[in-house]
């Protein structure tokens, strides 16, 4: 039996919010995929294919996916849209023309972005703004979610009436998203790698585990990938970033001279000056160890300090 369409969507949006308080912005696909219960049915919110529509509705498509590993070339069109492939190569498939109805009725969707396997953000609401036939793909627009309490008192075609006046403001908010995207993969693939625990102390604990940068964002060479990262807990990333500490370019740890000859309690004993002469825990893997070429820069800066 089909739901009311906008009942759904609002408690599907109520319901991301509620698991958002419990795992934080990155959310596991299974909980998406178990999705919730209203009016004693069960609502996924995700399945196998990109564009999803639950059982519950009757034409309208909830969500869009960009899964990890994703062979479709899903992308953010400069600073203010996402351009999203279409289900296959027939722009009639029923996934395509659901979209296509999306669009024209500005029901807002949610996009799940895929950061690592098992691992989605959920951005809400967004909208289908374009169409493009030529190459297969519709344009996406995210909106502030400020937008779904308005969709809940008026028409969603009211939502995005007059798209090149809400530009600047997409802008915006697309540009905030990215940052978020950036921070969010950099952390996972870095805690990943070092199988989540501090490169300097073993601590395991996530809550207390950061992704460091060794060159810093938004420096030449501050890129956030698993190359420019290490896992620290949030005391050896504040040494390391306040210079109380070096890593040489062969994984070796260094203590600042000055602090070395501080005479203080367990922790600067133990916590720091311990680590003199120790070399970093780096990842099995090759391609995920710091790059020898950005510690060595960060190396100088913190002979210089």
């Amino acid at each position: 039996m089909y739901l009311d369409d906008k009942k759904v969507r609002l408690a599907a949006f109520d319901w991301l919010s509620s698991q958002e308080r419990i795992y934080g912005d990155v959310l596991p696909r299974k909980i998406l995929e178990q999705g919730f219960i209203i009016d004693g049915q069960r609502v996924p919110l995700v399945s196998a294919e990109g564009i999803f529509k639950p059982k519950v509705l009757s034409e309208l498509p909830i969500s869009i996916t960009t899964s990890p590993n994703s062979t479709y070339p899903d992308r953010m069109e400069g600073d203010d849209l996402i351009s999203y492939k279409y289900r296959g190569t027939d722009p009639m498939h029923r996934d395509n023309i659901g979209l296509r109805k999306a669009m024209q009725q500005q029901a807002p969707l949610i996009y799940f972005f895929g950061l690592e396997p098992g691992k989605y953000m959920a951005l809400r609401p967004v909208f289908i703004v374009g169409d493009h036939l030529a190459n297969l793909t519709f344009t996406v627009a995210v909106d502030d979610e400020g937008k779904i309490d308005q969709y809940s008192r008026e028409d969603s075609r009211d939502l995005v009436a007059d798209v090149p006046a809400d530009v600047g403001r997409r802008k915006y908010i697309t540009a905030a998203v990215k940052q978020r995207f950036h921070q969010k993969s950099f952390r996972i693939k870095v805690l990943t790698a070092y199988h989540e625990q501090c490169a300097l102390c073993r601590l395991r604990h996530t809550e207390l585990l950061d992704a460091a940068h060794i060159i810093p964002d938004g420096e030449p060479g501050g890129e956030p990938i698993v190359t420019n990262g290490l896992a620290l807990c949030k005391l050896h990333h504040s040494a390391f970033d306040s210079f109380f500490l070096g890593i040489r370019p062969d994984y070796m740890v260094e203590i600042r001279k000055d602090i070395l000859a501080e005479e203080d309690g367990p922790m600067l004993q133990h916590g720091l000056k311990g680590l003199q002469g120790g070399r970093l825990i780096i990842p099995r893997a090759q391609n995920a160890r710091p790059s020898p070429d950005k510690l060595e820069i960060r190396y100088k800066q913190f002979l210089a300090s």
